[in-house]
């Protein structure tokens, strides 16, 4: 499906019936690698309908010339946060990247966010990352891309990389991300005198994530007054397929804080 935002057409997929759920992708891949890894344990919550865009200059979605920062990325997505909802408020799930363009949406158009979910959220600011330390170690299985990304280095999260990492990653444009990568900070998300988003907040992290760290996801505390904080141990950046049922409890405790529309 495709639904055009300030000129950008936005390809997604939709799952079930219900209030609606838009799920971010990080960087570098596109809308199945969290499909695979949600949708799930969003579905076992009952009553949401799923969406998953591809972000602009990932899968399906193009980042035209005019989109030359995250700031223009987050307006395309509150966009189209906006037209999923019908207007009204959405929940709204980030992975990495996409928890960053997610805070960005929160932050510009709380009015459209009923809810906020941040898996091992990428946070400006230099926090000190962990070094890579994996769970289950095979020095011999995959590539470097995967054992660097996975802490749980097993046939099957191999496997998984294969089906749900990879051919995103064939697809992302790599001139148009390099473009806006360059000014990949949102304007004002952690400014002190923002006013704070007051919805039910979701923040989980993995204890072992060598590519954004968990400090940054722990001083989100600082910034949503109704958060839930998890640091899990087992996982590193791919917590959603490394820990998938870890994640599937928290999302469904979550979602049940989240207030039923008016």
């Amino acid at each position: 499906m495709q639904l055009t935002v300030d000129g950008v057409a936005v390809h997604h997929v939709a799952h079930g019936t219900g209030r609606p759920v838009v799920v971010l992708h990080g960087a570098g891949v596109d809308h199945r690698e969290p499909e695979a890894c949600l949708d799930a344990g969003l579905a076992a919550v009952g009553g949401l309908r799923r969406v998953y865009p591809d972000v602009p200059g990932h899968g399906r979605t193009p980042a035209p010339p005019a989109l030359r920062s995250e700031d223009d990325v987050v307006a395309v997505l509150t966009g189209f946060v906006e037209a999923v909802g019908g207007g009204e408020p959405v929940l709204l799930v980030g992975h990495s990247a996409g928890a960053h363009d997610a805070r960005g949406v929160a932050a510009r158009r709380p009015d459209l966010v009923a809810g906020l979910a941040l898996v091992c959220p990428l946070v400006a600011g230099g926090h000190p990352l962990p070094a890579h330390a994996p769970v289950v170690r095979d020095d011999a299985l995959g590539d470097d891309e995967f054992r660097g990304y996975f802490v749980v280095q097993t046939p099957a999260m191999l496997d998984r990389h294969r089906r749900f990492v990879e051919p995103g990653a064939a697809l992302a444009d790599a001139e148009a991300n390099a473009r806006i990568g360059e000014r990949w900070e949102i304007a004002g998300l952690d400014d002190r005198d923002a006013p704070p988003y007051e919805g039910p907040v979701l923040v989980v992290a993995g204890r072992r994530d060598s590519t954004v760290g968990y400090a940054g996801a722990v001083g989100l505390l600082d910034r949503y007054p109704r958060a839930t904080l998890a640091v899990v141990d087992g996982a590193g950046h791919a917590l959603p397929h490394e820990r998938p049922d870890v994640l599937a409890a928290l999302l469904a405790d979550w979602a049940e804080r989240v207030p039923a529309p008016s």
